[in-house]
């Protein structure tokens, strides 16, 4: 535990009706992902109250530029992001259409960190790749703001429970134990003899479109396949020549697969894998989505 939770009410600026205050001998790691954009206050409103409540936590942006009610690419960017934060991190993740519904709020622990958040799909693809989670639904009040309102449970559930969590709340205390979250389907990846097939995922600020087929790691000049969110995939793993693979989609025909933007000409699109994994489609110095007409669901087949 990474801090002590004391009975004894603690003044807090602006927040003095709350009633649990944790006692602090670590710096621990929040990570903050939303929809919100940073025109408007509402990420700034968030990290202030957590640091009402946990002042040596230390905030990490992971994006707030997720396309608004995108809960998929918040699903993926989240899953993609985990692994590299310590286990004991807690990522505060706010994309949530149905705010002030009866969709429930709620507090996941992984092997990878614990995940707060509505109850909507967004952890889908994280607990797709742990072998075991808990999680709770949000119920107590005392690591709540005050009369939250119905329409910002970011700032008034969510990010008070979360810098609590951080500062060592246990997650039981939280609420009761839930097992049935809602889910997204898994990313598209169909598996023939000689070919694999899947969709466009998003494309990044680049133009650099991510793909559903992956994770691969190179051995030498080749490519090896572990599918990704499949709890069987160790076995399915395949291999091949990177230089041998064909790359089509919407008409588009790519030979080889490469290891850098650098190996084509400048504004020539290629076929590479990305910083996670993933095939990606690219044009090198050039946005792949605005020069391919590619989007977010297209078809996209891989020829070994």
């Amino acid at each position: 535990m990474r801090g002590e939770l004391l009975r004894k009410p603690h003044s807090i600026p602006n927040l003095t009706s709350y009633h649990v205050q944790v006692k602090y001998s670590l710096m621990p790691i929040l990570t903050l992902l939303t929809d919100f954009g940073t025109e408007d206050e509402y990420v700034g409103v968030m990290k202030g109250v957590i640091l009402s409540i946990a002042p040596n936590i230390r905030l990490v942006d992971l994006t707030h530029q997720i396309p608004p009610q995108d809960v998929r690419r918040a699903a993926l960017l989240l899953s993609s992001a985990a692994p590299f934060f310590p286990p004991d991190t807690v990522h505060l993740a706010v994309v949530d259409p149905g705010v002030g519904t009866e969709r429930r709020p709620l507090a996941v622990r992984t092997p990878v960190g614990t995940f707060v958040g509505p109850d909507n799909g967004l952890f889908s693809y994280v607990l797709a790749e742990v072998p075991q989670w808990a999680a709770v639904e949000l119920r107590n009040p005392a690591y709540w703001l005050p009369r939250p309102s119905f329409t910002f449970h970011g700032r008034d559930i969510f990010a008070p429970t979360a810098a609590h969590l951080a500062a060592g709340a246990p997650l039981e205390t939280l609420g009761p134990p839930v097992a049935d979250l809602k889910g997204l389907p898994l990313p598209r990846l169909e598996m023939g003899d000689r070919w694999l097939e899947g969709e466009i995922l998003y494309a990044d600020r680049f133009g650099n479109l991510t793909t559903s087929i992956g994770r691969f790691w190179w051995e030498k000049d080749h490519l090896v396949l572990v599918p990704a969110f499949r709890t069987s995939a160790a076995r399915l793993r395949r291999a091949f020549p990177a230089a041998a693979a064909r790359v089509v989609a919407a008409g588009l025909e790519l030979q080889g697969v490469r290891r850098t933007y650098g190996e084509v000409p400048s504004g020539s699109p290629l076929a590479l894998i990305g910083s996670h994994g993933f095939l990606e489609i690219a044009v090198r110095e050039g946005s792949a989505a605005e020069q391919l007409g590619l989007r977010a669901g297209d078809r996209v087949q891989l020829f070994p």
